[in-house]
C-alpha cells in the first residue's frame, strides 16, 4: 500500500469485482472507431492506462440504437461485428490487471443529424440543445424499441468480455430527459409521476440484469448543472438515485457536472476549481444504501484523489485528463513517485478540443495519446548508439526533445538563452489561472534532473558555438519572436499597421514578461482569437487597466470554443470592464488612440487610448538556423522555429525528434 497515498491505493469490492484500487479511467469519446469498428489505435489507447495501473476502465460510450449516433468515430449500434475488436481490448485489459466496463448511451432530443441521418427521439420532442433541431417525440413501441436496444447492447457488452455497462443519463440524455419534468410532458404511463418517470431507467436496468444475470456490474452517470434553471437540482438527482438504489438496481452511480444547457461544464477548463463535482458526489453518497458512489469532474491530481477516499466523500474517483496526460498516473503515484506524473494543464485543446471538430483525441502534453499503437506508448526504446545531443532553446519542444532523448539514453545538453526555462510558454503560464503550465514546466526540469540532463541557462548558442560544441546530433528549438508589423489577417494588403512604430506598442511578450510600460487606456489587438490576446487581456484588466479589444473573429475566444473556455472567458473580462469591438480591426494606431474598422458594417470609430497590445503571428527565429545549414551533418528544427504555432505543435515535433534521435 502507498505510505503517501494510502486511501487510493485500498481495493474495493464492486459486486462481482474486486478493483485493485481507487481510480478509474472514465467514460468519455475518444472518438477512435474505424468505420464504426474498435481497431488498433482504440486497443492501444486502452491498453497503455491499464497498463499504467487504472483500477477500473470505462470504455467511451457506445450508441444503443442508429438515432443515438453522436460523432464519426462512434461505434455501430446494433452491430455484433464489433465484438472481435472488443474482445480484444478487454482481454488485454483484464490481462494487465484492470476490470473493464462499457458505457450505453443515448443523447435523446441532442442529437446529431449530420453523423446519425436519423430523427433524434426524445420523450416529447423538445429541441435540441446540441443543433438548431427539433425531435422526436416518441410513440410507446418507440420506448420499448430503444429499452430493447439497451438490453441487446448491454448483453452484446457481455459476449465482448466487458466485466458490466454504465448507463448514460447524465447532462441531459435520454434517460434523465425522462426524469426532468421540463423534458418528460408525457401523460402516459412514462411521464407525470414520479415513479412514472423514472420507469424508463427502472426498465432498462431490470431488463439488463435478467438477460446478463448477477456477475455484470450495473452503473449509472450522472450529472449536476446547479447553474442552469431547468436542469436537475442535487435534491431531486439524490431522490432519483436513491429511488433506484433502494431497488438495489445499479451497483455505482458516478457524478460530473455541467449539461447540454451550459456544456462548459462538462469537461471544466483550468478556469475551475478542482474538485468541482465532488460536493455532489457526496451528497449522492449520503443517499444511497447500497451502490458504491464514483467522483468526477477536475479530481485532477492524486493529492485530491486520495482526500476524496480519505474523507468519505466518495467510494471511487474518476480521473480522465490526468491518466491521458500520464497513462503511469496510478502507478506512478502508489509506488512513491507522484513528483513524476506529467500533470493534465485542464486546456482541454487536444482532448475535448479536437473530439469537438470530431476527430480522435489527443493530448498536448502527452502526443503518444491515440498514437499508442504506433509508437509504444508513453516508454522508450533504448536509442542502438547513444549519441552526444545538444538541444538549443528551452521551451517546450526544447523541453520534450530533450527529455526523450535522455530517456532513450543519450547524452543531452540543453542550452537556454534566457534566465528560465519554458521560453513563451512560460509566460502564458502567468496569465490569470494559468499556473498549470508553470507546473508543467517545473515537471520538465525534475524529469530532466532526473535524466541527467545537462541544462545550462543565460547560454545563447551561435553558429561557431554549436559547431565548436561537436555533438552528435543538433536540435534547434529556437522559437519565435513577436512580429512588430501590426499585420492582421483581415487587412492583407496592408503589411504594417500605420502608427505600429510609434513607442507607445507593445507585444503579449513584452506584457506578461513585465517588460512594457503601459498608460492606463490599452487596447488589444486579437488577431489570433485565443488565449494569447483574451488572457493578455484578463492580464491586464486585473492590474487596473481599461482595456478594448479588438478582433477580427465575430467573437472574443473565437478559436477557444472547441475547448468550452471562450464564454467562462468573456464573463471574467465583461466583470472586469473589457469591452470590444469584433469582426473588426484597427486601421490606424496613433499617440491617442485607434482607428477601429468595422468590416461588416463598414464603420468607422476613434478608440481613446494611451497603448497599444498586439496579440498576432510572431515570426520564427531563423537566423541560427539557417546559418548552420550545411556545416553541421545532423541538424533538426522543431517548434516555432520551423513555424510560428502552439505548444502543442511544439512539444510533438520534440517527442518525435527526440524518437528519432
Amino acid at each position: 500500500m502507498s505510505a503517501s497515498h494510502p486511501h487510493l491505493a485500498q481495493p474495493l469490492q464492486l459486486r462481482h469485482l474486486t478493483l485493485r484500487n481507487r481510480v478509474v479511467f472514465g467514460a468519455h469519446t475518444a472518438n477512435m472507431s474505424e468505420l464504426g469498428l474498435p481497431a488498433a489505435r482504440h486497443l492501444g489507447y486502452y491498453l497503455e492506462r491499464a497498463r499504467g495501473g487504472a483500477a477500473m476502465i470505462v470504455v467511451e460510450p457506445v450508441p444503443v440504437h442508429p438515432t443515438a449516433v453522436l460523432t464519426r468515430g462512434n461505434f455501430l449500434p446494433g452491430d455484433d461485428a464489433v465484438i472481435p475488436g472488443f474482445r480484444a481490448i478487454t482481454d488485454a485489459v483484464h490481462a494487465e490487471g484492470s476490470a473493464i466496463l462499457q458505457q450505453l448511451y443515448h443523447v435523446g432530443q441532442h442529437g446529431d443529424f449530420d453523423n446519425s441521418y436519423q430523427p433524434s427521439w426524445s420523450p416529447s420532442g423538445l429541441p435540441s440543445y446540441h443543433d438548431a433541431e427539433g425531435s422526436h417525440a416518441m410513440s410507446e413501441a418507440e420506448i420499448e424499441e430503444t429499452i430493447e436496444s439497451f438490453v441487446e447492447a448491454a448483453d452484446r457488452a457481455k459476449r465482448c468480455g466487458f466485466d458490466g455497462v454504465e448507463l448514460f443519463a447524465a447532462y441531459h440524455a435520454i434517460i434523465d430527459q425522462f426524469w426532468l419534468p421540463w423534458s418528460n410532458r408525457r401523460a402516459d404511463q412514462w411521464g407525470g409521476s414520479l415513479e412514472n418517470r423514472l420507469r424508463f431507467g427502472r426498465e432498462i436496468m431490470e431488463r439488463i440484469r435478467a438477460r446478463v444475470g448477477d456477475e455484470f456490474v450495473i452503473g449509472i452517470a450522472v450529472s449536476i448543472d446547479p447553474t442552469s434553471a431547468v436542469a436537475m437540482s442535487i435534491d431531486d438527482l439524490c431522490e432519483v438515485v436513491a429511488w433506484y438504489d433502494e431497488r438495489q438496481l445499479m451497483d455505482y452511480v458516478t457524478c460530473g457536472t455541467g449539461s447540454y444547457f451550459d456544456s462548459d461544464k462538462i469537461i471544466p477548463t483550468f478556469q475551475y476549481a478542482d474538485n468541482l463535482g465532488v460536493e455532489y458526489a457526496e451528497r449522492l453518497k449520503g443517499a444511497v444504501r447500497h451502490a458504491k458512489v464514483q467522483a468526477e469532474s477536475q479530481v485532477r491530481t492524486p493529492e485530491n484523489a486520495d482526500h476524496v477516499i480519505a474523507s468519505g466523500q466518495a467510494d471511487m474517483v474518476s480521473i480522465v485528463r490526468g491518466q491521458i496526460a500520464d497513462p503511469y498516473l496510478v502507478n506512478k503515484t502508489l509506488t512513491g513517485r507522484a513528483d513524476e506524473v506529467r500533470g493534465c494543464i485542464s486546456c482541454n485543446q487536444m482532448c475535448w478540443g479536437r473530439r469537438s471538430r470530431d476527430y480522435w483525441i489527443s493530448c498536448l502534453v502527452n502526443p503518444s495519446v491515440g498514437r499508442e499503437w504506433e509508437w509504444g506508448g508513453d516508454t522508450f526504446e533504448p536509442a542502438s548508439r547513444p549519441k552526444t545531443v545538444l538541444v538549443v532553446g528551452g521551451g517546450p519542444g526544447g523541453l520534450e526533445t530533450a527529455r526523450v532523448a535522455a530517456e532513450r539514453g543519450h547524452r543531452v545538453t540543453l542550452a537556454e538563452a534566457g534566465p528560465e526555462l519554458g521560453g513563451a510558454f512560460r509566460l502564458a503560464g502567468l496569465q490569470p489561472r494559468r499556473s498549470q503550465i508553470t507546473e508543467l514546466i517545473e515537471w520538465y526540469e525534475r524529469e530532466l534532473e532526473r535524466l541527467d540532463v545537462r541544462v545550462q541557462v543565460n547560454t545563447p548558442m551561435f553558429a561557431d558555438d554549436i559547431t565548436a560544441f561537436g555533438a552528435d546530433a543538433v536540435v534547434m528549438a529556437t522559437g519565435s519572436r513577436p512580429s512588430d508589423t501590426g499585420f492582421q489577417r483581415q487587412l492583407p494588403l496592408q503589411p504594417i499597421l500605420p502608427g505600429v512604430e510609434l513607442p507607445n506598442v507593445a507585444s503579449i511578450e513584452d506584457v506578461l514578461a513585465s517588460r512594457a510600460h503601459l498608460g492606463q487606456r490599452v487596447v488589444v489587438i486579437d488577431d489570433l482569437g485565443d488565449w494569447r490576446g483574451g488572457g493578455t487581456a484578463w492580464f491586464l484588466a486585473e492590474r487596473g487597466h481599461d482595456v478594448v479589444i479588438v478582433t477580427s473573429y465575430p467573437m472574443v475566444g473565437h478559436t477557444i470554443q472547441r475547448t468550452s473556455g471562450d464564454g467562462k472567458m468573456r464573463s471574467r473580462l465583461a466583470e472586469l470592464g473589457v469591452t470590444w469591438h469584433t469582426e473588426s480591426v484597427v486601421a490606424e494606431w496613433t499617440e491617442k488612440g485607434a482607428l477601429v474598422h468595422c468590416f461588416v458594417g463598414r464603420t468607422d470609430t476613434f478608440v481613446e487610448a494611451d497603448s497599444l497590445v498586439l496579440a498576432t503571428i510572431n515570426t520564427p527565429v531563423r537566423d541560427v538556423v539557417d546559418e548552420l545549414a550545411g556545416q553541421h551533418p545532423d541538424v533538426r528544427t522543431v517548434g516555432d522555429a520551423v513555424a510560428a504555432r502552439l505548444a502543442v505543435h511544439a512539444i510533438y515535433e520534440g517527442r518525435v525528434a527526440g524518437q528519432a534521435l
